[in-house]
């Protein structure tokens, strides 16, 4: 009797058990709009609420889209590196970088020389972060430390070698600030921002709010908003509609993969990483020429780290890189208009938040962070009623304190490119 054996098929794996892909789908057109329109109902029914009528009057969003044009800068900066696969910490430095640039050349000039030195200087940290990452490998966090501390330093003794001498203090300069320079001209829709702020002090229920922040968008717009605006619609073009954005984002998602297929990795990433510093230094150069007319030590005051924060929030997205900045923008305007008053009435709006928040982790079957989201939100709310205004100290850091909530709350959802802050050789998939 012949004894036959069954080969034992290999186990499979069925489908049903697949691990699924995290991170969810992203959300449509319409899903947007309607979060876009709740948001706006729950934003004008607090300020009826608080009495609170500068929440988001004409002056305020004015005054947080010239705050977020510098912070909306260094985060698209960072993206451009980023997406290359890149970690730009140094986009202070390179801020710091521009600050000087544009004050020097613009006092002694005009304006738009100032723009394009503040470019220049920025690309030129970009260019020295490259050389040290790309070429030689250094680690990208240590680069972009050593790039903020230097370009402190470097400027603070330039200052005090262009600036504190013969022609310069005569215009009024000295050690810590430049002279002042000329001046770019700001715009208003003629009829249409006088006819906004009229119906916002009517002070109506969403009509008001929605005419205070269109209002806000088109009054005293600076030349500089307007070209920050196309560069984020030019980025989203070049990066996501043309084949020279594919061949960037490869090498921020797969360089072996992107060399293989003949693309030059490292010329990708040098680009990358100056058009970075680029804009880095036009943000520097918007701080420098746009609120102040004139370059101070410290001007930056950490929007760089806050701009970083927003591309992160953006998902490394411009869409969402733009919404990031405005509403940091929006929180570092506070510190301009009756901060203490409008903070206190956005605790309130952060109580609901939390409170939506608390549900839907409930719903989703996260019970510690549903009971976490609860606690907090009954803390605030005893603040809210305990108190009629909050400490000028506090509306101060705010603009950290939101940087902090965000990226606490928006970290689960995030993907970075795959290859983000990774060394890279040549040849090294062969």
């Amino acid at each position: 009797m012949t004894a036959t054996t069954t080969a034992t098929p290999p186990p499979t794996t069925p489908k049903a058990q697949a691990t699924p892909r995290r991170g969810g789908r992203r959300l449509t057109f319409a899903q947007i709009l309607l979060i876009i329109a709740g948001a706006l109902v729950l934003v004008s029914a607090v300020r009826m609420l608080t009495g609170s009528d500068q929440l988001d009057s004409v002056g305020q969003v004015s005054a947080a889209l010239g705050l977020a044009v510098p912070i909306g800068l260094a985060g698209l900066a960072g993206l451009w590196s980023e997406r290359a696969g890149v970690v730009n910490i140094g986009l202070e430095g390179m801020m710091i970088l521009g600050t000087f640039g544009a004050g020097w050349i613009g006092w002694q000039t005009s304006p738009w020389l100032g723009l394009l030195a503040g470019i220049g200087f920025g690309v030129l940290g970009g260019l020295l972060h490259a050389v040290v990452t790309v070429t030689f490998g250094v680690d990208h966090i240590v680069s972009g430390v050593a790039i903020n501390l230097l370009a402190l330093g470097v400027t603070q003794y330039l200052a005090k070698l262009f600036f504190n001498s013969g022609k310069a203090i005569e215009a009024g300069g000295n050690p810590k600030s430049s002279p002042a320079m000329g001046s770019l001209p700001d715009y208003s829709i003629p009829g249409v921002s006088s006819g906004l702020t009229s119906l916002a002090n009517h002070h109506w229920f969403l009509i008001s709010d929605i005419a205070g922040i269109v209002g806000g968008l088109f009054t005293d717009l600076s030349i500089l908003t307007i070209l920050a605006l196309l560069l984020f619609v030019g980025t989203w073009l070049l990066l996501w509609k043309t084949s020279f954005g594919l061949r960037l984002r490869s090498c921020g998602e797969n360089p072996i993969a992107a060399e293989s297929l003949g693309v030059n990795v490292y010329s990708y990433k040098y680009a990358a990483v100056a058009i970075s510093g680029g804009l880095a230094g036009f943000g520097g150069a918007f701080l420098t020429m746009v609120p102040a007319h004139t370059y101070l030590e410290g001007q930056t005051g950490g929007r760089g780290y806050i701009g970083l924060a927003a591309m992160i929030f953006g998902n490394w997205r411009p869409g969402g890189l733009a919404m990031g900045a405005g509403l940091f923008g929006f929180s570092d305007a506070l510190q301009l208009r009756n901060g203490g008053e409008i903070v206190h009435a956005l605790l309130l709006l952060l109580v609901v938040l939390l409170v939506l928040l608390a549900a839907w982790k409930a719903y989703r079957r996260a019970v510690w962070q549903a009971v976490a989201s609860a606690v907090v939100a009954a803390i605030v709310l005893v603040w809210y009623l305990v108190t009629d205004t909050v400490p000028e100290d506090f509306v101060g850091a705010t603009p950290y304190v939101v940087t902090l909530l965000v990226l606490s709350l928006s970290a689960q959802r995030l993907r970075m490119p795959k290859a983000d802050g990774l060394r890279y050789r040549k040849g090294q998939g062969q």
